[in-house]
């Protein structure tokens, strides 16, 4: 994470931890739920930014380090 840029932490945990997965998925369940689109950034071979778009928990990979959240476009269904 960057500071100043815009990035907040909303939770962190262990997938392998019941408990703290527990967490994770409520998490990632109240921002789909409120709205927010969901990706996984994902190595590329060139300087390219890229990423997984998940609309589901299960969807996200095991050794992902972070899921980004952002709001749907404006005027978008």
């Amino acid at each position: 994470m960057k500071s100043g840029h815009g990035e907040v932490l909303l939770a962190e945990g262990d997938v392998d931890v019941a408990e703290e997965e527990e967490i994770l998925v409520a998490e990632f369940r109240r921002q789909i739920d409120a709205g927010m689109w969901a990706a996984v950034p994902v190595e590329s071979a060139g300087a390219r930014r890229e990423a997984l778009m998940v609309t589901d928990f299960e969807e996200v990979p095991r050794d992902a380090e972070r899921v980004i959240f952002f709001p749907r476009a404006a005027g978008g269904r």
